[in-house]
């Protein structure tokens, strides 16, 4: 099944929010439309968005209220995304070219600036104190996430806690937080919004483990960017964590650097997959992924509950 076929009776209130993401981005600059606009149409699942909605019917729905939560998180990501390509020097996003790479770096991080700052805005249409206080705490925890992984390049004596905390900030605490302010605006009880909290946690360190397989798995095209880019950013992930534990393979990990040829970098990725560490990252994101649904078992049930339990297995065994 698709993803978009599991939650297809979320479909005319993801209309709402695509309509009102692309009403939000526009700006006086005509460059910062462009650039803006250009961000929203390189496309995106939309998860956190979706999580929003399907957390909210566990409470009094209201598409209207949503709507502004759903609209801030998914522009959070959205700057997070420009600010990353900046760091990262990547010349391509999902395929195409990153703004750094038709604008210039001035102009991407002003665009990334520009769209977190309308998040901000848009949140205070929200009236409960909590949603503004979670929110402020996750913005700063992803800030410190990012500082972290550009610590932690080419760093090869780091170990899994090091990981763990990485992509909790970097990914798992957005969907989390998706999670938990689309009860919190619904006006549910504390104990379901921080179950709720808690199995976007489990499915977001999912996502990303499985995201990091993939950097080792998949092809470019499907990517939109070489195979084992992550690893030749000095970015050590769950698989290389695993290969690393092989003295040899180790060896020739830590010779990894940005000028490395891409036969060289081939054939470590070559060495990656022949060592186990992909099927014991898979195993690893299996373990987050039956948290997740355990926790689930706890919920009310309704539509939504088996919605969050399909996309989470997605999530879990994708393929891109």
């Amino acid at each position: 099944m698709k993803l978009k076929m599991m939650y297809s009776f979320l479909n005319s209130d993801i209309d709402i929010i695509e309509k009102e993401l692309e009403d939000k981005i526009q700006a006086n600059s005509l460059l910062l439309k462009e650039a803006s606009l250009y961000t929203l149409q390189a496309g995106g699942k939309r998860i956190r968005p979706v999580f929003v909605l399907l957390a909210g019917k566990f409470g009094n729905y209201d598409i209207e209220i949503l709507k502004n939560v759903a609209v801030a998180l998914e522009l959070i990501h959205m700057a997070s995304l420009v600010h990353d390509d900046v760091i990262d020097d990547a010349e391509l996003r999902r395929g195409k070219p990153a703004i750094k790479t038709k604008w210039g770096n001035k102009v991407a991080m002003y665009t990334g600036d520009y769209i977190l700052a309308l998040s901000l805005e848009i949140i205070t249409k929200v009236k409960q104190p909590a949603v503004h206080q979670i929110l402020a705490n996750t913005i700063v925890e992803v800030c410190i996430g990012e500082i972290e992984q550009i610590k932690d390049k080419y760093r090869f004596n780091q170990n899994f806690r090091d990981y763990f905390r990485r992509i909790k900030r970097k990914t798992a605490l957005l969907i989390a937080t998706s999670c938990q302010l689309g009860a919190i605006a619904t006006g549910v009880t504390e104990d379901i919004h921080k179950k709720l909290f808690r199995f976007g946690y489990y499915v977001g360190m999912s996502y990303q483990i499985i995201d990091d397989i993939l950097d080792f798995t998949s092809t470019e095209k499907t990517l939109g960017k070489p195979a084992g880019g992550d690893l030749l950013q000095g970015n050590i992930t769950a698989p290389v964590l695993y290969a690393m534990e092989d003295k040899k393979i180790r060896a020739e990990i830590e010779k990894v650097n940005q000028s490395m040829k891409p036969e060289q970098i081939e054939k470590i990725i070559s060495l990656i997959k022949q060592s186990g560490a992909i099927e014991k990252s898979i195993a690893l994101s299996d373990l987050y992924l039956e948290k997740a649904l355990r926790l689930l078992n706890e919920l009310p049930g309704n539509c939504a509950k088996k919605a969050l339990q399909d996309i989470a297995k997605y999530i879990g065994k994708r393929k891109s």
